[in-house]
């Protein structure tokens, strides 16, 4: 195993203290609990929009804190939950009085744990929502989610519910909202190569020299199938049309495409496939209206890939455009 870290027990923090140096700017950071926080919070009578996740998949989550996206988000170990403790306080030190709305990806202990801490912090008398994503097509379920996993739509909720929170739509607004994009939005990935957990040290999952595994999991679980690696014109569409057929897309849909990288994928490739992509789109008659490519949820240094398609109307793309500014995304300010 090659890394450049010290000691696999302190990673996570470690690096939280590098992006605190970073981002001082944008960025309050706590480690104890660990909790990445706006620079300005609480932005008084605004939705406080939280998420969180394991670590290694940055930068989701704790790279989209900031104006126009997420108010606070909370780092678990690598690939493991955050604590409920995290989540409250989370809750606690964005709290501007208008309620907070929690983004949780569909993994058993993401869920349990923002459930539980959604109960404390109404216990305290905070206005909590919960919404939970779950846009990956390729299984149904695995050993860690009940159901279809959360992976790179996470992204764009994120983005869109933020916006509405930015503009002050109130808590009823920003749930409906995310509970509208989340039965709008699909994913699929593949693995080239997998990722190696520091702590472990040694790869997350095996593949031959000439295997990939369509549907991978942001966690290295297991897809649909391995296959052996095909050219890119074969690979593309062995991931797109999953994602096309499951809302299903049709002929005159407008959509957002977002190509993300899995962390250990050159952006060259990235390019060369989303314009595959775009091409296959065109042929189908879905008009690509916003593009995201990038390596924006990862799986620490995994080679591979996926795409997330998101079915656009007049208001989700004003939201889309509207200014957001965080360490890993930003326009429009």
């Amino acid at each position: 195993m090659k890394k450049i870290i010290n000691d696999p027990s302190t990673v996570v923090a470690d690096a939280l203290r590098g992006m605190a140096a970073a981002h001082g700017d944008l960025l309050d950071v706590h480690l104890d609990p660990a909790v990445v926080v706006r620079a300005d919070a609480p932005v008084p009578r605004k939705v406080a929009v939280i998420s969180g996740g394991g670590s290694g998949h940055e930068p989701l989550h704790a790279g989209f804190v900031g104006r126009g996206m997420l108010d606070a988000a909370c780092p678990g170990p690598v690939f493991t939950s955050p604590t409920p403790d995290q989540v409250l306080e989370a809750v606690t030190r964005t709290d501007g009085g208008a309620g907070a709305l929690l983004i949780v990806k569909n993994y058993t202990g993401d869920v349990l744990n923002f459930e539980t801490a959604a109960e404390l912090a109404a216990a305290e008398g905070l206005a909590v929502r919960t919404v939970v994503i779950d846009d990956d097509v390729a299984v149904t379920d695995s050993a860690h989610t009940a159901g279809r996993r959360g992976v790179g739509g996470t992204v764009l909720l994120e983005k869109l519910v933020g916006a509405a929170a930015e503009r002050g739509v109130d808590l009823d607004g920003c749930e409906e909202l995310a509970r509208s994009v989340i039965g709008r939005v699909r994913s699929m990935g593949l693995a080239l190569a997998p990722g190696t957990v520091p702590h472990a040290g040694e790869p997350s999952f095996t593949l031959g020299d000439d295997e990939i595994e369509l549907g991978i999991g942001i966690h290295g679980e297991p897809g649909r199938r391995r296959v052996p690696l095909r050219p890119a014109d074969e690979l593309v569409p062995a991931l797109l049309d999953p994602v096309l057929e499951d809302l299903p897309f049709t002929a005159g849909d407008r959509v957002l495409l977002f190509t993300n990288g899995m962390g250990g994928t050159p952006l060259i490739e990235l390019y060369l496939a989303h314009g595959i992509a775009e091409r296959l789109l065109a042929e189908r008659g879905v008009t690509v209206e916003r593009r995201l490519v990038g390596s924006y949820t990862t799986s620490l240094e995994m080679q591979g890939m996926s795409f997330t398609v998101l079915k656009l109307d007049d208001d989700l793309v004003e939201l889309w455009d509207a200014p957001v500014r965080t360490p890993a995304l930003r326009w429009g300010v």
